[in-house]
C-alpha cells in the first residue's frame, strides 16, 4: 500500500471546509506520506505550513470547478499560489470553449498556467471527461500536451460523474508514456484505485485516502 499511497493526492475541497479539517487532512498525510495534499487556493499557505518538513506537496486547484474564467484570472491564481506554497496546480479547461471548437483559445488557456508554473510547479489539466465526448477528450489532451502541461485529469469532483477505466485507457493512448494521467472523482477504494492503475493512471486524486490505503470502503459519498 506504500506505493499507491505515494500516488494519491489526499483531497479536501468543499467549501464548507474549515481549519481543523484542513489540519487532519495534512496530518493524514504525513503519517501516510501520501503525494500531495490538494485544497482550494485559500488554504494553500496554510498548507505549506503544515507539511514543512516532509516531502508531501501542496496542490491548488485553478479555474475550480468550473474552469470558465478567463486566462489571465487563472494566470494571476497561479502565481498567487506558487507565491503561497503550492507546488502543484490542478486547473479546469475552458470546457465552453472546447465545446465551441475554439481549440486556440483552450490552448491558450493551459499556456498562460504553464507559463507561469514553468519551473516552479507542475501542472494538471482537468478536461472533465463526463462533460465531453470521446473526440473532444481527445482534443483537449492533446492541446493539454501541446500547451506544455505535466498531468492530465479526468475530473473535479463537482460535475456529473467522475473517472472511468476506459476514460484512463483513452487519455493514457492519447497523451503516451511521458505525460502523467491523474484519475480523480468517484474513486473512495482500492479495488477502483488498482483499476485505475491498470488502466494507465499514475496519479489518484481521493478524499477517502485513508480509507483506500487500509483497505476499507468510504463511508460517505465524497470526492
Amino acid at each position: 500500500m506504500k506505493k499507491i499511497a505515494s500516488m494519491i493526492d489526499h483531497t479536501i475541497l468543499k467549501p464548507e471546509t474549515t481549519k481543523e479539517m484542513v489540519r487532519k487532512v495534512c496530518d493524514e498525510a504525513k503519517e501516510y506520506k501520501f503525494a500531495s495534499v490538494c485544497v482550494n487556493p485559500y488554504y494553500v499557505s496554510f498548507v505549506k505550513e503544515q507539511l514543512q518538513g516532509t516531502q508531501v506537496k501542496v496542490t491548488s486547484v485553478i479555474g475550480f470547478p468550473l474552469g470558465s474564467t478567463t486566462k489571465e484570472v487563472k494566470a494571476f491564481e497561479a502565481k498567487d499560489a506558487i507565491e503561497n506554497g503550492a507546488d502543484e496546480l490542478d486547473m479546469v479547461i475552458n470546457i465552453g470553449a472546447l465545446k465551441n471548437k475554439e481549440y486556440d483559445i483552450v490552448k491558450q488557456d493551459i499556456e498562460a498556467v504553464v507559463n507561469v508554473a514553468k519551473g516552479k510547479a507542475l501542472v494538471k489539466v482537468i478536461i472533465e471527461t463526463s462533460l465531453l465526448t470521446d473526440e473532444e477528450k481527445e482534443i483537449a489532451c492533446r492541446l493539454s500536451v501541446e500547451a506544455g502541461a505535466d498531468y492530465v485529469k479526468t475530473s473535479t469532483g463537482f460535475s456529473t460523474g467522475g473517472a472511468t477505466v476506459e476514460d484512463i485507457k483513452l487519455m493514457r493512448r492519447v497523451v503516451g508514456p511521458d505525460i502523467g494521467v491523474k484519475a480523480s472523482g468517484g474513486i473512495r477504494d482500492s479495488k477502483k484505485v488498482n483499476e485505475m492503475i491498470g488502466a494507465g493512471a499514475s496519479r489518484i486524486g481521493a478524499s477517502s485516502s485513508v480509507e483506500i490505503v487500509k483497505g476499507l470502503e468510504a463511508s460517505d459519498n465524497s470526492y
